[in-house]
């Protein structure tokens, strides 16, 4: 699925692309001590809400010394036949800025069928086409801890798909944040936000609670340097 959208010049040091994050800002920790701990998350019910569910999302990051942001909206869109399967859309359309100037617009559409929830590809307004293999089942809850393989990625230059652009994996992750809410991650095996290099590695995360509601969002890139690895992190705002 095409989890990233945001596209951000390659001046910066990291050309990125990130996709569909989640509504909320970082939150705090009051009254956590005291909370009830939650050890188990409805996994499924938040990645609805990450990439099926109406909504909108502003990124942002501090690369260098100049500022960059994502201003991202999930948008559902209904039936669609793709890959010869009835299957279910949602549109991510991705603004990106650099010191508050638009440098770049995408849109991509992920296909999925639910009851239980599959991911089946994406399709973007480059014209790229993407099939997902899901090998494993998306759990209903999860305890804290857990992890699993989420999908294998194809990528292909169209529809066609005569010419293979790349392949990647994306696995998930739940780990503790405070008594009553844990970190959800997505981990993409190459960085898919760099437009001209795909050397390094991506990870989405999302704060959730015990319903499984978004309350914070963070994207982390990392890349390979002569200097170590650089890393950038775009966080909700």
């Amino acid at each position: 699925m095409k989890t990233l959208g945001l596209c951000i010049i390659a001046g910066l040091g990291l050309s990125a692309c990130a996709s569909g994050m989640s509504n909320g800002t970082m939150g705090n920790n009051q009254n956590n001590n005291t909370d009830k701990i939650v050890t188990q998350y409805p996994i499924e019910t938040a990645m609805l809400n990450i990439y099926t569910k109406q909504r909108s999302e502003k990124l942002v990051a501090i690369v260098g010394n100049q500022s960059a942001s994502a201003d991202i909206q999930i948008t559902p869109k209904g039936s669609f036949q793709f890959n010869n399967k009835a299957v279910q859309g949602a549109e991510v359309n991705t603004i990106n800025k650099v010191n508050n100037r638009i440098t770049d617009q995408s849109v991509a559409i992920n296909y999925f069928t639910l009851n239980p929830l599959v991911f089946h590809g994406f399709t973007d307004s480059t014209g790229k086409y993407s099939l997902s293999n899901q090998t494993t089942i998306i759990p209903k809850m999860a305890t804290v801890g857990d992890s699993n393989k989420l999908i294998t990625e194809t990528v292909y230059a169209d529809s066609s798909m005569r010419k293979k652009i790349g392949s990647y994996e994306q696995d998930w992750a739940l780990t503790r944040d405070t008594n009553n809410t844990a970190w959800l991650c997505i981990e993409n095996s190459k960085n898919l936000l760099l437009s001209s290099d795909p050397i390094g590695t991506s990870s989405e995360c999302y704060k959730i609670n015990a319903k499984g509601d978004i309350l914070a969002s963070k994207v982390t890139l990392s890349q390979p340097s002569t200097n170590g690895t650089k890393t950038v992190v775009f966080t909700s705002q």
